[in-house]
């Protein structure tokens, strides 16, 4: 009876530790398992932390490319380059700095993404104003281009307008018998001189004919001519056609107003006339002619 009892009580025993020892294993399996997973689990954000650095990397890379070309294109256009030198270089510095701070100050790799991430909003940033400075130096530098053109075509006008006066005057004017002090003024509505096209409302010319000689003195015809810079007349609702015989050389011309003057030996003659239409931009010349050839011819400018 005894033996038995002690038997029972061994067995019991033994399967105890059988039991204990299993659950200890089984434990430590799960245990394991876990600790596996969870450096799995590290392990796959350690590499897509650094395959984010990585391409971090490149991207803010690429973007100092791109802002070194925006930058040489940059310092092109200004037009002091000097200036734009130094602009391209103090920002080279800045993310030189800010790619050293981020290295010397953060050893993780959370933190040197943060500062990536920074210089990249930084680089972006500056890039999108270089490209909008850019821009606006390049329409400016259309409008000189315009306006430089403009001008260049103005004053070439002028110069064929000029030329044309002073070859008609050489050809179509006696030497004794010319005008002096020639004046073309412009005016607006009221008597108040304007150099705008929409509000020129009548053109003045005065002039001087002094020490005429005896074989042009007397009742002449006097004809006032106006024409743009291409010898177009502008437009009148009665235009006068006439002659003027130069030399034996008959000359047709326009002319917007005249009238017959008895020619002493010196007087001031004037005309005014109203115009009928606006005026385009431009230059136009102003010549009075007699039946005999050209008195006098000067030019003006409309804006």
């Amino acid at each position: 009876m005894n033996k038995n009892t002690g038997l029972v009580a061994i067995i019991a025993i033994l399967t105890l530790l059988f039991l204990g020892t299993g659950w200890w294993g089984m434990s430590q399996k799960n245990e394991k398992e876990a600790f596996m997973e969870k450096n799995a689990a590290l392990q796959n954000t350690v590499d897509e932390l650094e395959t984010l650095k990585l391409d971090l990397t490149k991207e803010v890379e690429r973007l100092e490319a791109n802002y070194a070309t925006l930058a040489e294109e940059n310092e092109a256009l200004q037009t002091s380059v000097e200036n734009a030198q130094s602009v391209a270089r103090q920002k080279a510095r800045e993310i030189a700095n800010l790619k050293k701070k981020a290295a010397a100050e953060n050893n993780s790799l959370r933190a040197q993404i943060e500062e990536l991430l920074k210089i990249k909003s930084e680089l972006e940033s500056r890039i999108q104003d270089l490209e909008a400075e850019n821009e606006a130096l390049r329409s400016e530098n259309e409008q000189l281009s315009t306006d430089l053109a403009s001008s260049q075509a103005e004053n070439e006008a002028l110069a064929r307008l000029n030329k044309t006066i002073q070859d008609e005057l050489k050809r179509l004017t006696h030497a004794t018998f010319k005008a002096s002090g020639f004046r073309v003024e412009v005016e607006k509505r009221k008597p108040k001189a304007t150099a705008k096209s929409r509000q020129a409302r009548r053109i003045l010319v005065s002039f001087d004919l002094v020490n005429v000689p005896e074989e042009f003195r007397g009742v002449r015809p006097v004809y006032l001519v106006i024409t743009d810079d291409k010898g177009t007349p502008i437009r009148v609702s009665n235009p006068i056609n006439a002659q003027v015989d130069v030399n034996g050389q008959v000359m047709d011309i326009q002319a917007v107003s005249s009238r017959e003057e008895n020619i002493g030996e010196n007087q001031r003659l004037s005309f005014r006339h109203d115009l009928e239409n606006k005026l385009r931009q431009g230059y136009y010349r102003v010549a009075v002619y007699t039946d005999v050839g050209l008195l006098g011819a000067s030019s003006f400018r409309l804006r």
